[in-house]
């Protein structure tokens, strides 16, 4: 196990590989490299990127990763594809799109299956974050995979989010609602050659000056840009902005404090302890029969789900009784 800390904290590409792998396929032996490995996170900058599926970000990122390159910087690059219906793996969709870095030391490329989780992030893509950081990468962009309004789980694990949008799809629309609006800290109109590009950057600006108050008093406020990701415009200023956004929290916290405030590491927590009681009960109850037990009496009309689902659940967490009272 030390063996591996060393490997990946070396900036070891295959080992890296490995434990992301076995993060992915749930090896319950990986949390204890986890462990040892969080000391050594906390210095990599992590922007995440999502919006809706066709947007362009793959194209985006991909660009992103090409001029921090440039500029000498290490990349690593998480793509949250959505899980395969028949082998429950990432269908890989983006790294295909992004083969031009494959052979670059400087870049990790890897994707991460949703595994039907809604929201955007898994907590196995988390963990992954921390494995890259630890890996010792100056940038690591997480892009995922575009659920719509329902994806801004990527706020809680990213110090900049970039909503990516484009003229037309309804886009312009599905982007200003509350809970999008809410996770941009920058808004990108890409394929901005399209027409409608200029209406949908007005309605995004209408809507950010509507909400004018939450930005006083120096508060950091979206701005928006036109890309056209293909043609490799509009990326340096994206780029540009993000180094601002940088400075901003700089300025603010003190550090790169936000990834690890008290709110985020509650939500973390919070998401890591319901996944692992999900994954405690459930080992527990599918080794016993009782689940399936329970379907069978739902099915037979012997019971209903609601009363089912507590005489599974409740007897797992309720303490237990002095046998002596």
């Amino acid at each position: 196990m030390d063996d591996i800390v060393k490997k990946v904290v070396s900036g070891d590409v295959r080992a890296v590989a490995r434990l992301i792998r076995d993060i992915d396929d749930g090896i319950p032996e990986v949390r204890d490299i986890l462990k040892k490995l969080y000391p050594h996170t906390g210095k990599a900058y992590v922007i995440g990127i999502t919006g809706a599926p066709g947007v362009g970000k793959s194209t985006l990122v991909d660009q992103m990763v090409a001029h921090l390159r440039e500029q000498g910087k290490t990349v690593g690059v998480l793509a949250v594809d959505p899980t395969s219906p028949f082998s429950g793996g990432a269908i890989l969709g983006d790294r295909v799109r992004m083969q031009r870095h494959s052979m670059d030391n400087g870049v990790f490329i890897r994707s991460m299956a949703t595994r039907g989780h809604f929201g955007g992030l898994t907590q196995s893509t988390r963990s992954a974050i921390d494995v890259l950081d630890a890996m010792g990468k100056d940038y690591i962009l997480v892009e995922t995979v575009g659920v719509g309004q329902d994806e801004v789980d990527v706020v809680k694990s990213a110090h900049t989010t970039v909503i990516v949008v484009i003229p037309g799809m309804g886009d312009d629309i599905q982007a200003i609602k509350a809970g999008i609006l809410e996770a941009g800290d920058i808004f990108v109109i890409n394929k901005a050659e399209r027409e409608g590009a200029d209406k949908t950057l007005a309605d995004l600006r209408l809507m950010l000056d509507m909400d004018q108050k939450k930005y006083e008093g120096g508060r950091w406020k979206p701005p928006i840009l036109k890309t056209e990701a293909v043609f490799d415009r509009g990326v340096v200023e994206l780029l540009e902005e993000i180094e601002k956004h940088r400075k901003y929290l700089e300025d603010t916290y003190g550090t790169l404090v936000p990834r690890r405030s008290k709110d985020k590491v509650r939500e973390e927590l919070y998401d890591m302890v319901k996944a692992r009681l999900i994954e405690e009960v459930m080992g527990r109850l599918t080794e016993t029969g009782e689940f399936d037990k329970a379907v069978e009496d739902i099915v037979a009309g012997k019971t209903d789900p609601y009363t089912a689902c507590d005489r599974l659940v409740l007897p797992k967490i309720e303490p237990h009784q002095d046998s002596t009272a």
